[in-house]
């Protein structure tokens, strides 16, 4: 050891006494090169490259007085905090009259005659008075061009020319570990930077079924929402769109849309307005190690199809309960949540190859999509009606045939087929039926949304439940 200590001080001192044009072997040099620590990324000529394409974005919205809050009766509202559209009242604008809701968040620039990216929950609704400012200062008033509540993206259009715009990056690309940066107003604070690095990818989030969420630990906060998620070449890999949070601000999580899901929706929002998704009609569950071995499946994968919906592309293809879906078109399914992304991204009409495990042995079997019923611009992020979902209460529903209704006796009502989330919480069970919401009768699952919308945080539902009928008491938390 004395022995090799004593070589490396003659190396040390050797190489001081060389002259300064003299050079030392390429693999010495890169022994140095790799015990030398680096630098932090140069975040500073990021900014200046891809600031000008980052906006700032206000908005005015008018809304009922029932509204509680801008992001709807969302029971997980507390855990998944959306943190761009915080509501302000405007004084004089309350006492059951319609006010004004002003808002901020961030947007960018996806194409140089003025189209821009943002969240849906910052625009609102197409009726949504909607302030475009740039980073050189000029406003403009922006019209929305559509907004998509599933995936939580809106496109809005200003009239402008030659604007600078982003690069769009590949997700896929992108590694755990690797650093990112945000651009945009929190709190109203124009271009405001932050940094971080990826935390994770394709997070599943409740309630959400179609999008893989980017997870980082770049700070964002109220006003961010909408903003650019970069890579340190400069390409827009993701919209910031939500927060782990349990006081409203940052807490280290923050999640983003991937921009490969967000420009699929772009293009279908400026070509059609509105999103076209296929759809199997089927409810799917997760499989857990038990059921995978109770189907002898040799690890938990694919999709279990708990229910096949009477007359849909799912029944058409000769789809059952219990089989368990495992790829589709030839991509593997790993996880349930990948059917309702995989079902959602192809197009209405058409034909989808799906390999299905049935009685212990594989089958293939090909369904002709439906179409997934449009969202209207008004309807709660947590109205859903895809393969698999519960809605934000945590319920999947429907309504009650002619037959059912007439040997319960009862008019309308909605069958629970799965209850979850806060449902399950106040006691609600597969195959209660509802029959009301506080004093309003209830006949299909929109209007049950609609209702539920409107009812606050605390409510009551009567149900019956065999030959008994009770009112459950509801409080959200």
């Amino acid at each position: 050891m004395k022995k090799t200590l004593a070589v490396t001080a003659l190396a040390f001192a050797l190489a001081a006494c060389l002259p300064e044009n003299s050079t030392i072997s390429s693999a010495h040099a890169e022994d140095a090169v790799a015990a030398a620590p680096r630098g932090l990324p140069d975040f500073a000529s990021l900014v200046e490259k891809v600031g000008p394409a980052v906006v700032n974005i206000s908005v005015n919205e008018t809304v009922q007085p029932d509204d509680e809050n801008p992001f709807g009766n969302d029971p997980f509202f507390e855990l998944f905090r959306r943190f761009g559209f915080p509501g302000l009242n405007i004084p004089g604008q309350s006492g059951g009259l319609p006010r004004v809701r002003q808002g901020i968040g961030s947007g960018f620039i996806v194409s140089s005659d003025g189209y821009v990216l943002t969240n849906a929950h910052v625009v609102g609704n197409e009726r949504t008075d909607v302030t475009i400012k740039l980073s050189d200062k000029r406003e403009f008033k922006a019209k929305v061009v559509g907004i998509d509540r599933r995936t939580d993206v809106a496109v809005v259009k200003i009239e402008a020319r030659n604007l600078p715009t982003v690069a769009i990056g590949n997700p896929d690309s992108a590694r755990v570990g690797e650093w990112v940066a945000a651009i945009g107003s929190p709190f109203g604070l124009e271009h405001t930077v932050t940094a971080g690095i990826i935390s994770a990818k394709a997070r599943r989030l409740p309630d959400e079924n179609y999008v893989p969420f980017i997870q980082t630990d770049v700070a964002v906060n109220p006003g961010n929402s909408g903003g650019p998620l970069f890579d340190l070449n400069g390409r827009v890999i993701g919209i910031n769109s939500q927060i782990y949070s349990r006081s409203g601000g940052f807490m280290g999580i923050s999640f983003a849309i991937p921009i490969d899901v967000a420009m699929k929706v772009k293009d279908q929002l400026v070509q059609h307005g509105h999103v076209q998704r296929g759809r199997l009609g089927i409810y799917i569950q997760e499989m857990s190690p038990e059921l995978a071995s109770s189907f002898g499946l040799d690890k938990p994968r694919g999709a279990l199809v708990a229910q096949v919906e009477p007359d849909s592309a799912a029944e058409r293809a000769g789809l059952k309960t219990g089989d368990v879906v495992l790829k589709v078109d030839g991509k593997e399914i790993a996880e349930s949540a990948e059917l309702s992304r995989i079902v959602g991204d192809s197009q209405p009409g058409s034909k989808v190859r799906l390999e299905i495990w049935r009685d212990g042995k594989r089958r293939e079997v090909t369904a002709v999509l439906d179409k997934l019923p449009t969202e209207t611009a008004g309807a709660s992020r947590g109205d859903r009606d895809q393969d698999g979902a519960l809605d934000k209460f945590g319920l999947s529903l429907r309504a009650l045939d002619a037959r059912e209704a007439a040997r319960l006796r009862v008019q309308g009502g909605l069958l629970v087929e799965a209850a979850g989330g806060e449902a399950a919480k106040v006691g609600l069970r597969t195959g209660d039926i509802i029959l009301a919401l506080n004093s309003h009768p209830v006949s299909s699952p929109a209007q049950f949304r609609q209702l539920l919308d409107r009812a606050g945080k605390r409510f009551a539902l009567l149900i019956q439940r065999g030959n008994s009928r009770i009112f459950v008491p509801v409080r959200l938390n």
